[in-house]
């Protein structure tokens, strides 16, 4: 990764998930200390491990795999920025 590169943040993930997904509820939790030593892990310790909780109204009627596909889908552009894992966990709605 170049030094140009600005690594993936939750608060920039988290405003990327409310414009396209429109949740209901969202978490998003930057878990890349925890895997420090892991492949696609990086010596700043943050901004390449990532989970999301998260529900939307967009997933009705849709199977798990294809609401999988739509946070997936959300977040390319921060994949080339040294995003390597995304847990996801889609929720009920509050």
């Amino acid at each position: 990764m170049s030094a140009s590169t600005t690594l993936p943040t939750v608060a920039a993930i988290e405003s990327r998930l409310q414009t396209v997904l429109k949740p209901t509820a969202l978490q998003v939790i930057d878990e890349s200390a925890s895997h420090a030593g892991h492949a696609g892990a990086n010596a700043e310790g943050a901004g390449t491990h990532f989970r999301v909780r998260v529900a939307s109204p967009l997933f009705d009627g849709k199977s798990r795999v294809a609401r999988h596909r739509l946070v997936y889908d959300s977040l390319q552009n921060f994949i080339a920025q040294g995003l390597h894992a995304l847990a996801i966990e889609i929720i009920d709605p509050p």
